[in-house]
């Protein structure tokens, strides 16, 4: 008889056995310095949290141009290590798992951010829009297409980014190449017009991905590695004219490497086609070999019926964690839900952040 697997069930990711396949989502909050230092309150918030089977951080920048939202952490300088060490250090002090989501935000970057700097992407295609800033909102500027010197130093800044990782007592990484950041920006080619070795064909589009994930593994042991991707994700004016193929060959590159997990999150499914021709998520899970991730909306009902059906080893949650620090505990008795107040999501502050009520310390 075949033993039922649920949220609950245990699951070997890597070299660990995480509890729960409950996965916390990587959320960007604003609550860093202004020098992208992490704070005494973002240790308090994920120690929080840390019954969730894995933590992933929220976005982490590796490099100074990587910018593009004011108060987001970074993990370049000895002072971004030394904070991330203390969040570290008190999710293990709860018997949690961290990763750190490593982040270059490319040309959606914003100077007023940045401290100045233009930002850097695979073309020099500004996206439509406007983004944040401490002066209020501006259109996304135009960044220098990268050269390939630059390129082959980005890399290497991931590869820093990874060491550094490595020293703030993390247990892993996980790449972002989703949502119209830098990686995804090469992956798509409403974004990405080179014509050279970066450019035109997919595994061209690919090589850069390819490349990051080589030099992290340089680092890190390839179970610890996780990459993030956002097949039909429009967000930061992100679009691809085929995006089946696209990620299928991207899926199926990554799979050769055997990392510790793919986080696939099916956000944009809302919008059929604003990204690209639609098509179904759940065809790239087969394509995978180890343990597959997903992300977009679910609710414990859904998420546990995408796991016993198979279409995911882990679910991770976004929303329902920021309202719920005991959202597992929660989850497993059946208890209500805080509601999440989006008011608070980017504000700074201990309100919306620290202060949601929790039933099971």
């Amino acid at each position: 008889m075949t033993e039922k697997i649920d949220l609950f069930t245990p699951i070997v990711l890597g070299p660990y056995t995480l509890p729960n396949r409950i996965a916390m989502a990587p959320m960007t909050r604003n609550r860093a310095s202004a020098e992208g230092v992490p704070t005494d309150m973002m240790a308090r918030y994920y120690a929080q949290r840390a019954s969730a089977g894995l933590i992933i951080s929220e976005g982490v920048i590796v490099s100074p141009e990587g910018f593009a939202y004011p108060n987001t952490p970074g993990i370049f300088t000895p002072a971004q290590i030394q904070g991330w060490k203390a969040v570290t250090e008190a999710v293990h002090a709860r018997g949690g798992r961290i990763f750190a989501q490593l982040w270059h935000c490319g040309r959606v970057a914003h100077p007023e951010v940045n401290g100045g700097l233009q930002p850097i992407g695979p073309s020099a295609i500004a996206a439509r829009g406007e983004t944040y800033t401490p002066s209020g909102s501006k259109p996304f500027v135009t960044p220098h297409a990268m050269s390939l010197q630059e390129i082959e130093e980005t890399v290497e800044r991931y590869a820093q980014a990874a060491r550094n990782a490595k020293a703030a007592g993390f247990d892993g990484v996980e790449i972002h190449g989703a949502n119209g950041y830098l990686i995804d920006q090469f992956l798509r080619d409403g974004s990405n017009r080179r014509t050279d070795a970066y450019g035109g064909s997919i595994a061209n589009r690919a090589r850069f991905l390819m490349e990051v994930t080589e030099a992290v593994l340089g680092v890190w042991d390839r179970g610890c590695v996780g990459v993030r991707l956002s097949p039909l994700q429009p967000f930061n004016d992100m679009r691809d004219s085929n995006p089946e193929a696209t990620f299928s060959y991207v899926v199926k590159a990554l799979g050769e490497f055997k990392l510790g997990y793919l986080h696939i999150t099916e956000m944009g499914k809302e919008a059929p086609g604003v990204a690209g021709p639609a098509f179904d998520p759940k065809l790239l899970r087969p394509l995978w070999p180890t343990v597959y991730m997903t992300n977009g909306g679910y609710t414990f009902e859904t998420a546990n019926a995408a796991i016993a059906r198979g279409e995911a080893d882990m679910i991770s949650f976004g929303q329902l964690f920021i309202a719920n620090p005991d959202l597992v505990e929660r989850l497993r008795r059946g208890a209500p839900l805080n509601t999440p107040d989006p008011s608070t999501f980017y504000t700074g502050g201990e309100k919306g952040y620290l202060d949601y009520p929790v039933l099971y310390p």
